[in-house]
């Protein structure tokens, strides 16, 4: 498969974030687009039947099939390889997709994992019920215990740590080198969710992380224009140090005549087998016209980064101030109970959204939504627009009030993620509708 020796390649220039934005993970020969090429098909030619086998058996480099690879997505995931300072990626069809691949890539029915419950409410979903009727336990975690006391929830056959950078919606930040001490003394990865601070802001595997997902629906697209997800492999892990734990990566797959993929492909074997095996047989891959999209977004995720996280400071100070708010979760805030971690892992900023409450009820709260103007209400988030939700009422709403307790979400709850637009409008619109509570 293509991208297996193609992502671990270096690029001929040592590119700053920024650069590789623009430029990152495609590089055109004389005469060819300066813009990555749409290869919007399902497959691909070859002149005789012995040159598709070797393709099959990923003996040979080559595209055969969409849904195992396509040039256009490669492009795009060697881009956020780069930025994440990964050996290799792989584009999912979603967010969700990525997460549930980069678990299910190294568990299985009879595995446990271990996550913080500061998480998105759909990611809750899926590893404590959906993973669960395949057999995958999840035992949830309060990220600020102690290490002491988040060690009492590994078992024996726990398989990986999972964590958000910037929690979705209560805006924790994750204490991602804590985190990464615990999971590699019990012999198993850190998988962190970076989808709010971006490789701009946080660049997990600088602090311990193994893996990195992203949902690219968010910052990394920008406009809300296309769903997708990644999953970005650091390749520092080394999963024959505890063979024992993956037989997946470490042992021959049958299904691939006896492959094993840590030995067939060294640091590329993890992304390699999410490849080979999961999207083989499950699919999720995006759309090749969804990643030329996402690209785009690509090209100026540095500059919007700046000017959400500019834009969010203010609206966080104006909230802070007001007497109608209850409480301000930002970690921009220097009052916050997250500003030392942001400082520590995000000094140059965390990202755009904002937690927060208003003094009364949940009717409160949806009335202060009801009557913006231009803020929007939508369930989407990390967008170049503004964007209000109340996730007790929304996103979070399939949970209980115990699980939202869990998981962190208090029922007044409002999350507002801050756009790019002018920020004295974003406050002009607030201030309205606080006016009308």
């Amino acid at each position: 498969m293509k991208f297996k020796r193609k992502h671990n390649r270096q690029m001929k220039k040592n590119l700053r974030t920024a650069s590789i934005c623009v430029q990152g993970g495609y590089e055109p020969k004389n005469g060819e687009p300066i813009e990555v090429p749409i290869y919007q098909s399902t497959t691909f030619k070859y002149d005789n039947s012995d040159e598709m086998a070797m393709l099959f058996d990923l003996k040979k480099e080559g595209y055969f099939y969409t849904r195992l690879q396509n040039p256009t997505n490669d492009v795009v995931a060697k881009k956020i390889a780069e930025l994440e300072g990964g050996v290799g990626a792989v584009l999912t069809s979603s967010g969700q997709a990525a997460n549930f691949y980069a678990v299910f890539n190294i568990c299985e029915a009879g595995d446990h994992i271990v996550t913080s419950n500061e998480i998105y409410g759909g990611t809750f979903n899926l590893f404590g019920v959906t993973l669960k009727k395949l057999g995958i336990e999840c035992t949830f975690v309060n990220p600020n215990d102690s290490e002491e006391e988040i060690q009492k929830a590994f078992r024996p056959n726990t398989k990986v740590v999972f964590g958000e950078t910037i929690s979705n919606p209560g805006c924790a930040v994750l204490d991602i080198e804590k985190f990464a001490r615990i999971a590699h003394k019990n012999g198993v990865p850190l998988i962190v969710d970076n989808t709010f601070a971006t490789p701009i802001n946080c660049r997990p595997f600088e602090w311990g992380a193994d893996i990195v997902t992203h949902s690219t629906t968010k910052y990394m697209d920008g406009t809300a224009s296309q769903v997708g997800g990644v999953v970005v492999d650091s390749g520092n892990f080394d999963w024959m140090a505890h063979a024992d734990k993956f037989p997946g990566l470490c042992t021959p797959d049958d299904s691939y005549h006896g492959l094993t993929y840590v030995k067939a492909f060294g640091k590329m074997g993890y992304t390699t087998k999410l490849v080979a095996q999961l999207m083989r047989d499950l699919g999720s891959i995006p759309a090749p016209m969804n990643s030329f999209i996402l690209n785009l977004g690509l090209q100026s995720l540095h500059l919007r980064m700046r000017q959400h996280c500019a834009n969010a400071q203010k609206v966080a100070e104006f909230l802070q101030n007001d007497e109608r708010v209850a409480w301000v979760h930002y970690s921009g805030l220097e009052g916050d109970e997250y500003h030392a971690l942001a400082q520590k892992y995000m000094p140059n900023g965390t990202c755009g959204v904002i937690a927060f409450g208003l003094k009364g009820d949940r009717e409160t709260a949806i009335k202060f939504m009801d009557s913006l103007d231009m803020i929007n209400i939508v369930t989407h988030v990390a967008d170049a627009r503004t964007c209000v939700l109340h996730p007790a009422s929304h996103t979070h709403r399939q949970l209980s009030e115990e699980q939202l307790k869990e998981a962190g979400v208090a029922p007044d709850l409002i999350r507002l993620s801050v756009g790019i637009e002018d920020v004295e409008d974003i406050l002009d619109d607030i201030k309205q509708a606080l006016d009308q509570i």
